[in-house]
């Protein structure tokens, strides 16, 4: 069983990173940096309903694989 991290895991670093950065520059630097805490709210969401997040198309692209997929199988 391989360590390596799996798309969900960096799709959750990345939104989470994101949130966090984007919280604390509309914190200390100007509000206006809350629009993309918002922007990544939105996308989230409707990720759940319609199945489909443009990070997790990149991070597939890139060559991050998905759970339960493994490694030998990539191509």
């Amino acid at each position: 069983m391989s360590c390596e991290p799996t798309v969900d895991t960096w799709l959750r670093g990345i939104a989470g990173t994101f949130v966090l950065l984007s919280v604390a520059l509309g914190w200390f630097v100007h509000p206006g940096f809350f629009l993309f805490t918002a922007f990544v709210g939105l996308n989230l969401l409707q990720s759940a309903f319609s199945g489909w997040c443009p990070m997790m198309a990149i991070l597939r692209k890139l060559g991050v694989r998905d759970a339960g997929v493994p490694a030998a199988s990539r191509s």
